[in-house]
């Protein structure tokens, strides 16, 4: 294993930046996050703090999950991690806990486009089978129901959720939607079913959000 403090610097200082981000979303430590660079991924470490390392403790491994840097044991995750790596090629996978996504993940529910902040994850989020934590077959479970669904996010049955995203920043965000669409979800629920917006409607969304936000031409 190589402990060379500078493989992966960029990607570990934005582990450390962005971990205590899920404490806001999950509780005590029982969620993850890393930032993939080429062939190789900067993920939390399994069992720690949000607070309690620095950038030489942030484990690097690689695509088979191998760990080939950091002081710190990498995440009990690492395989669902890699796996949507391989597959994907997304910058960075935020995986949590959080309470209205996990409860969907109880009721064994998927999230419909009950609104059009969807489209930054898909035009759905889908339910992944069940496996063990950790697991290859949970690694496989994820990657399955993401592809089938075209979505940049899961709900893992049982378990919690998992979103992807070109960096941290935007992962995190995502995450921070998802989880407020399952809270919406659930509450309008408790009052009546929900309507859902046509594959039309979602498209016209995407269409729109590709000219969301400023350019650098904007003045």
């Amino acid at each position: 294993m190589n402990d060379d403090a500078d493989l992966l610097a960029d990607a570990r200082r934005a582990v450390v930046e962005y971990a205590p981000a899920l404490a806001d979303l999950t509780p005590g430590r029982t969620g993850n996050l890393s930032v993939r660079d080429g062939d190789a991924v900067a993920v939390t470490p399994t069992g720690v703090a949000y607070d309690a390392f620095d950038a030489a403790d942030v484990p690097v491994v690689d695509l088979d999950g191998e760990r080939v840097a950091g002081r710190m044991t990498p995440s009990s995750e690492v395989p669902m991690h890699t796996g949507i790596y391989k597959h994907d090629r997304p910058g960075a996978i935020v995986h949590t806990h959080s309470p209205w996504a996990t409860t969907m993940a109880t009721l064994h529910q998927s999230l419909p486009p009950i609104h059009y902040m969807i489209v930054s994850v898909g035009r759905e989020v889908p339910l992944v089978e069940y496996a063990p934590y950790g697991t290859e077959e949970l690694a496989v479970n994820v990657v399955a129901a993401m592809a089938e669904a075209d979505a940049d996010a899961a709900i893992l049955a049982n378990h919690g959720l998992v979103v992807t995203g070109p960096d941290l920043e935007t992962a995190v965000e995502n995450t921070r939607h998802v989880e407020d669409l399952c809270r919406l979800y659930l509450q309008s629920s408790a009052v009546g079913e929900p309507h859902t917006l046509t594959d039309e409607q979602l498209a016209v969304v995407e269409e729109k959000f590709e000219s969301y936000g400023q350019r650098p031409d904007d003045r």
